[in-house]
């Protein structure tokens, strides 16, 4: 039987850095049933709800990260660093993990420091085409960095890189065979185009107001909507949903069933939806959010776009979104295209790739002697 390791994942503040770790740490329990896992998040942030919920047991740290512009907030960061590297120093030294996964966000900074500080064995998986200045640095003393864009030698150490792609939800793997399913669950009809609108977890105003500016414009098209507003906008936009042809939801349960459904997916470029996109291979319109570290969803998008995978329109061009959409929808031989190169673009193993290379590290592990 396989050796029990204990196993510290670290990630979260957006479903794209949560919900990687939920399927790496579900992957590694079926290959080690007996490993023991602890996730360590940000306090209040999703990912205090959201890893209980899948089964798993979470520490906080009181950290965040610097705002862009000017703000009082920034002055707390050193003392919510510090507090963050001794709490994750502590947690470290009573849980005694053999392995420290970082799957980005706030509190994998300090996490992976102090694991690397101590020389147990950390990974870091990276999900965007650009990444941000915590894993540049982390990379120095990480063992592994398993990333799902080509080219990334110009910012991590070419040795320890592999190309694993980022996980994703297994359910989205048989959309196809789901389109009934899918129709019937959202009580859509057949003859119209259906328009998945995403703008992540918690939701993308200028999106939302796009939308909304639109609506008259979708009608013309002949066009229905699933429109995932996000929790913060949801008391603002549900009004819409007594329209005909317009759903407004504020988080999207069954996301297979939702990809589905769709004709056409207009979509920020965050990397876990990125993936999953690729996966589903849909038509998608890609309008990356300006507002992150780096703009690394518009080189998320770009990735896509420059293999002829999607249309990307930035926020500061929508003006141009009738023009484009009206294109796209009447141009079906467009939509193959599109469909087809962003497929190809897909690596639907890549939760299990991950795993294999975790299993590498540990496999180099002492085994742990049995209590007296």
């Amino acid at each position: 039987m396989k050796q029990s390791i204990n196993v510290i994942l670290s990630g979260g503040g957006t479903g794209g850095h949560i919900y990687p770790a939920i399927a790496i740490a579900n992957e590694l329990k079926l290959r080690y049933p007996t490993a023991n896992f602890l996730f360590v998040g940000a306090k209040d942030k999703m990912e205090m709800e959201k890893v209980p919920q899948a089964g798993y047991e979470i520490k906080g740290l009181w950290i965040s990260g610097i705002q862009r512009k000017l703000t009082l907030k920034n002055l707390l960061f050193p003392f919510k660093l510090i507090s963050s590297l001794w709490k994750a120093r502590q947690i470290i030294k009573d849980f005694k993990p053999d392995i420290v996964i970082g799957t980005g966000g706030f509190a994998s900074g300090p996490v992976l420091m102090m694991a690397n500080r101590r020389r147990i064995p950390t990974l870091i998986q990276e999900q965007n085409s650009y990444p941000g200045i915590t894993n540049k640095m982390l990379s120095k003393k990480a063992y592994k960095i398993c990333v799902a864009y080509d080219h990334l030698e110009r910012f991590f150490p070419s040795h320890k890189l592999v190309k694993t792609g980022n996980p994703i939800r297994q359910d989205l793997l048989s959309v196809y065979a789901k389109t009934a399913q899918a129709k019937d669950f959202f009580a859509i009809e057949n003859n119209k185009t259906t328009v998945l609108v995403l703008g992540g977890s918690l939701g993308a105003r200028r999106i939302n107001q796009l939308i909304e500016e639109q609506l008259d414009f979708f009608k013309k098209q002949h066009v229905q909507l699933i429109w995932q507003c996000g929790k913060l906008y949801f008391e603002e936009y549900k009004k819409y949903n007594t329209l005909e042809n317009v759903q407004v939801h504020s988080f999207l349960s069954r996301m297979d069933l939702a990809y589905a459904a769709s004709d056409i997916v207009i979509s920020r470029a965050g990397a876990s939806s990125v993936s999953e996109l690729c996966i589903v291979g849909k038509p998608t319109l890609f309008i990356p959010s300006p507002n992150v570290a780096e703009d690394h969803q518009t080189k998320n998008a770009k990735a896509i776009v420059d293999k002829h995978g999607a249309i990307l329109i930035k926020e500061s061009e929508l003006e141009s979104f009738p023009i484009v959409f009206e294109t796209l929808i009447k141009d079906k031989g467009k939509q193959e295209n599109l469909s087809e190169n962003i497929h190809e673009l897909a690596l639907p193993n890549a939760t299990s790739a991950i795993v294999n290379e975790i299993e590498k590290l540990i496999s180099h592990l002492p085994r742990r002697k049995k209590p007296c």
